[in-house]
């Protein structure tokens, strides 16, 4: 069977219905986001090492954090995190732009090399701190964000900043709590300063970060807790 469609039918049967996110992760070639070491397990359900200390999120997690945003083609969406791009590029296919931040330069370089190869026109890239949102570019003001997403976990509760950034009616996913006890939290924002709340899963992601990384920051993959979506209150998927 083609990998693809059987990573399909496995999202499926976990419980992943929405069709339109099941397409995006069809049709974006997730081996064009690994390295050539695990080329041969990009179709699988895992979390793989990208480099500087960071991973590709499993593609269950993928799936889930972006349903949950319950996205439409009118959509701007900010992601913090951009990693190699498989996510962003998968929220390319469903929304109308995507803004996305990465604090690794190096990361975010190979990112946008594969956005243009795959010609994905419609993702802004840029290395920042995530922590403080978007910035103001020239000016101009991207923020407030129908959707934000964000691919690593916050201590106790998202920052200040990208709650500001996020729209009114608009909705936020990010992994929220320390190593072990992390959990996958949608946030919808009611007015300025109220949101309901909703635990989906326990997850595992490495933490939030402030800054721009450092060029001589450690590049290890090893020993650093990959993202991961867990069935139930027993092991992980």
């Amino acid at each position: 069977m083609n990998k693809r469609i059987r990573l399909v039918m496995h999202l499926r049967k976990m419980g992943v219905t929405d069709m339109a996110v099941l397409g995006a992760i069809e049709k974006i070639p997730r081996e064009t986001f690994v390295p050539p070491a695990v080329r041969d397990q990009a179709w699988e359900d895992m979390a793989l090492p990208i480099g500087r200390g960071q991973t590709i999120s499993q593609p269950f997690v993928v799936a889930s954090m972006t349903a949950a945003l319950k996205l439409s083609d009118r959509d701007k969406v900010l992601e913090i995190g951009t990693g190699c791009g498989y996510q962003a590029a998968v929220l390319s296919r469903l929304c109308r732009r995507v803004y996305t931040i990465e604090r690794h330069k190096p990361l975010l370089e190979s990112a946008e090399k594969r956005f243009e190869a795959l010609k994905l026109r419609n993702i802004t890239a840029i290395a920042a701190d995530g922590m403080r949102g978007w910035p103001k570019i020239n000016g101009i003001d991207q923020a407030p964000f129908d959707k934000i997403i964000v691919t690593a976990a916050a201590r106790d509760k998202p920052p200040q900043a990208l709650l500001d950034q996020l729209k009114i009616g608009g909705l936020m996913v990010i992994p929220v709590g320390e190593s072990g006890r992390q959990v996958l939290r949608l946030y919808r924002k009611k007015s300025d300063d109220t949101f309901a709340v909703k635990d989906l899963m326990g997850v595992r992601f490495v933490p939030l970060l402030p800054d721009i990384a450092a060029d001589l920051e450690q590049d290890s993959s090893a020993g650093n807790g990959l993202e991961s979506g867990r069935a139930g209150a027993n092991g992980v998927v």
